[in-house]
């Protein structure tokens, strides 16, 4: 008889497994909610065209795509953006803006399965559309770090590392290169933190050899990590473009200061995030170990809704994916013990006092107690056993001594006391003992 597994790269949540990504999305979704942010979803299945929209043809080897029954060329969701994108320019008339929405979902790539990386994951995703000004990136570099402090991370264990594509574009335009040349530059950049100067390649396969000048003056820009050294660089070049891009900088990050999440921010102009739709601040964050591939990344991307249809409209946006995220937690100790643990757990003696349990079982879960108890008639030894094994901290005692004095027995099954009280009292017994 065949055996069946999981597809290469997707999981099976067990219940055990699935609560530590269920604890993810919910502190994430506490975070939104802070934040203003609305919650939106979106079809799993997109017109494959979506998507060449965005990246060209080349995307098409990454995805899940095939033609369905109605002969339409169609994908499963790569990633969220140009699904919000369409979304959103279908309806931009009509939303007040600035549009602050957000959704967690699964998503499928087609790649090389790694540590961090398989072909079904889950990603966070905020944007904001409608807000030109830096204050958009603000309020999502700050709504990026309460996603992870509020996972118990501290500067200590993360930071986010801050870049600008439109800084790159003034500054090597001031050095003489052309637009088709910085792209390729942007490319090279892209991989200098793996590959070093060898990343040059990149640029020089495409125009020929780059002078000595030109390399030492984009490692220059590399080596920058505080506002005051790019300042130093942006003065020396006198360009008025770089200089009025530098009173954008000021703005985000003496906002962040201000918010008091300075010590989660690097001026890094390494991070270019080399997709060439963004079209000004990047940012991306990462565990300060350095052992585990980017947590989280977004920014700025202007054009892409008036590309994919919609009106010309403003945007920026972030993701964070849940296996690096999860990964993390574990390496720092993080996860916490989130399996569905009942509150109370009943042990019943016979079935008039089954009769008589049931009545108060169902009052403490109409208020929201997990309450478990067995299903068929067990000895009390046996369900006790079960009420421990359970990691209920609280074991309701209904036997027939209790039943003809009108009590209910309570036993803190961590500390083995009891205590017994009315029946009419037993709901408040429960909360008073569970808050404590």
């Amino acid at each position: 008889m065949a055996s069946f597994k999981s597809l290469p790269g997707f999981r099976d949540f067990y219940p055990e497994e699935l609560a530590p990504r269920t604890h993810l999305f919910r502190q994430w979704r506490r975070a939104a909610h802070a934040y203003g942010f609305q919650e939106y979803d979106a079809p799993v299945l997109e017109s494959l065209d979506l998507y060449k929209a965005k990246s060209g043809d080349e995307i098409e080897g990454q995805l899940f795509s095939f033609a369905d029954k109605g002969g339409r060329d169609v994908a499963l969701r790569p990633e969220m953006t140009p699904t919000v994108c369409r979304m959103v320019g279908a309806r931009a008339n009509a939303l007040k803006r600035p549009i602050k929405w957000f959704s967690i979902a699964d998503f499928f790539r087609y790649e090389r399965m790694q540590k961090g990386r398989g072909r079904c994951f889950a990603q966070f995703n905020a944007d904001i559309f409608g807000e030109a000004g830096p204050e958009a990136e603000i309020e999502l570099i700050s709504l990026l770090i309460q996603c992870l402090r509020g996972l118990d991370l501290q500067a200590e264990d993360f930071y986010v590392r801050l870049s600008d594509r439109n800084l790159w574009f003034f500054y090597l335009a001031a050095l003489g290169l052309e637009e088709e040349q910085t792209q390729s530059m942007l490319g090279a950049i892209d991989k200098f933190e793996r590959l070093g100067e060898e990343a040059f390649k990149v640029y020089t396969d495409a125009h020929g050899a780059m002078s000595a000048e030109l390399q030492a003056a984009v490692q220059r820009m590399l080596a920058i990590k505080t506002l005051s050294d790019l300042e130093t660089v942006v003065a020396e070049l006198d360009h008025p473009q770089l200089s009025a891009r530098l009173d954008d900088w000021r703005r985000v990050l003496s906002g962040l200061e201000a918010m008091g999440l300075a010590e989660f921010v690097s001026v890094d102009l390494g991070v270019v995030r080399g997709l060439a739709y963004y079209t000004g601040f990047v940012f991306e964050a990462f565990d300060r170990k350095g052992d585990l591939r980017a947590l989280a990344g977004g920014g700025r991307y202007d054009n892409l809704v008036q590309k994919l249809g919609g009106p010309d409209l403003p945007a920026v946006g972030f993701a964070i994916g849940d296996m690096t995220m999860e990964l993390l937690l574990q390496e720092r100790g993080l996860l916490p013990d989130v399996a569905n643990k009942p509150d109370v757990y009943v042990v019943i003696g016979g079935p008039e006092e089954r009769r008589v349990a049931f009545g108060d079982i169902a009052a403490l879960r109409a208020v929201g107690y997990r309450v478990d108890y067995p299903l068929k008639d067990l000895g009390f030894g046996k369900q006790f056993k079960n009420a421990t094994e359970s990691g209920a901290r609280l074991a309701l005692i209904y036997g027939g001594d209790e039943l003809a004095n009108g009590v209910v027995k309570l036993r803190d099954l961590s500390q083995r006391e009891e205590f017994e009280v009315p029946r009419e009292q037993v709901a408040l017994a429960v909360s008073d003992f569970l808050s404590a």
